[in-house]
């Protein structure tokens, strides 16, 4: 298991103008090409991966190639606020 810096800059992966304690996800980037990730809830719980193979999730996510695993559930979630409006 790696250790966890303790000067780690976390950012929450939120809606814009999300308040309250989520359940959200916290990315930060770490030293020697490491990204760590923590959910709100449980934030000594902490995965780690390499830069490259991040970006390869994240090119993934944006190509469409997890959408099955959210497939449904679009009818239970709340609709996103539209760009522009609050």
């Amino acid at each position: 298991m790696t250790d966890i810096p303790p000067n780690l800059d976390w950012v929450r992966a939120a809606p814009e103008g999300a308040t309250g304690p989520g359940p959200w996800i916290e990315l930060a980037f770490g030293a020697d090409d490491l990204v760590y990730i923590r959910e709100t809830g449980d934030p000594e719980n902490v995965v780690t991966t390499t830069r490259r193979k991040w970006d390869a999730f994240v090119l993934g996510v944006q190509a469409g190639e997890f959408d099955h695993f959210v497939a449904g559930l679009e009818e239970e979630r709340p609709p996103a606020p539209a760009e522009g409006r609050s």
